[in-house]
């Protein structure tokens, strides 16, 4: 019996796995994800060092992300009406080309900012229809109950690849350049391409299609808007989206500027970042209940998080706090989406993610270059205290509707289309 239990233990933990295309997909994804921290790290130091500008990094994160605020709405309803597998080897396909691109513009003398900046506007549209295929792909690949299982795992897998992509980064841009740093980023996608080839088309448990027909965006808000717990945490996380979960550009001015880092030091805090997430995800993994009240605390304990590391003096007694926000933050974000999964028809999860994607990335293009401006003109700490006060506003604000609505406790269910 002393025996079975930590079998169970590690069983229910990671269920998700059993499954082989679940399996390959994870994999594959880690490999590629890891990459593409790899090039967001890389591309980011390239910009501040050349501009030493906060604004410009803000910008640069604008770019990247804002085709998702135009775009991703259209493209939750071409995941809902597509064949995921099939748009998975358009998209990364695309992504990994757009990586060949920036190692060439990097390995190329006096390539002006610009040309990195358009690249990334590139990547943002190819970012915008990968997402919500990429997510709502993952409750094809296991039965309705390890969805939740599967969703953490998933989160926790990007997690772990922003452990090894910025500490490689960090290692690659100081000793190889920026254009092999990128070179690395275009060969991870051979990895999770075939991945995608290897998997057991017959072992998918596809969603009906979606078929083409008028007004699914608005169908889409207006199933949202039936669901309160999901609202709820969606309006909760427009907040946060916006001003508390832009840490590309936060930490690198934070480490560079507040702790007078070095680019390996920037490495480092994101990989300890990273770790602390991992092991929140490992945590969170084994919930096998999720509801407003985990997204609500979850909110409050992450803008605790960083409002603990706004004074902290120097690297040392940063890297453990650093590691808090980092399990915070992934706890937060992993119970908002597998609520939003759990509480959602399985022809609606395209639609759905692709809210919460614009909510959560779409915002960027707002708030990145908002509080690249704040650190320029209050310091580089500054970031840090309005992400912390937004993140416990959107808290009060879950606690507040949550108890109007009598929703606070909801789970279960999706509730069906009518």
């Amino acid at each position: 019996m002393a025996e079975a239990a930590p079998a169970g233990l590690i069983r229910r933990t990671f269920s998700s796995l059993w499954e082989r295309n679940f399996r390959l997909f994870f994999f594959g994804q880690l490999i590629s994800n890891s990459g593409n921290w790899l090039t967001i790290v890389a591309v980011t130091l390239l910009v501040l060092h050349r501009t030493h500008s906060g604004a410009a990094v803000g910008l640069l994160s604008a770019c990247q992300f804002g085709p998702i605020l135009v775009l991703s709405a259209w493209a939750g309803v071409v995941a809902d009406r597509w064949d995921k597998r099939r748009l998975l080897y358009v998209t990364q396909s695309l992504e990994m080309t757009q990586s060949a691109v920036l190692a060439v513009l990097a390995f190329l003398p006096h390539t002006p900012v610009i040309a990195f900046y358009l690249t990334m506007l590139a990547g943002g549209v190819m970012l915008a229809f990968d997402n919500p295929a990429r997510r709502s792909f993952v409750n094809e690949m296991v039965g309705a109950e390890d969805v939740p299982n599967a969703v953490t795992l998933y989160s926790g897998m990007v997690n772990l690849s922003r452990i090894f992509g910025p500490t490689l980064a960090a290692f690659l841009v100081a000793g190889a350049g920026y254009g092999w740093t990128f070179t690395v980023d275009a060969a991870s996608y051979v990895v999770v391409i075939t991945a995608l080839v290897l998997m057991r088309p017959d072992e998918l448990r596809r969603a009906e299609r979606t078929p083409r027909a008028r007004g699914q965006i608005r169908a889409g808000l207006r199933y949202l808007a039936g669901i309160p717990e999901v609202w709820i945490s969606f309006v909760m996380l427009l907040v946060i989206g916006t001003v508390s979960y832009n840490f590309t550009v936060v930490f690198p001015l934070f480490v560079e500027r507040g702790l007078h880092g070095s680019d390996g030091d920037f490495g480092l805090v994101y990989a300890t970042f990273s770790a602390g997430s991992v092991l929140g995800t490992l945590a969170v993994a084994r919930r096998s209940r999720i509801s407003l009240r985990t997204i609500v605390i979850g909110a409050a304990v992450f803008g605790l998080s960083l409002l603990a590391l706004w004074p902290v003096p120097d690297l040392a007694l940063a890297f453990p706090v650093v590691a808090a926000v980092g399990g915070a933050s992934v706890s937060y974000m992993t119970a908002t989406t597998a609520l939003a999964q759990i509480r959602s028809e399985r022809k609606m999860i395209g639609r759905v993610l692709a809210i919460q994607t614009v909510l959560l990335i779409g915002t960027t293009p707002i708030g990145g270059p908002i509080l690249g401006v704040l650190a320029d003109g209050a310091g580089a700490r500054s970031p840090l205290l309005a992400g912390g006060v937004a993140a416990l506003a959107a808290a009060g604000f879950g606690l507040v509707m949550g108890r109007r609505t009598g929703t606070l406790g909801a789970g279960g269910r999706p509730p069906r289309i009518q």
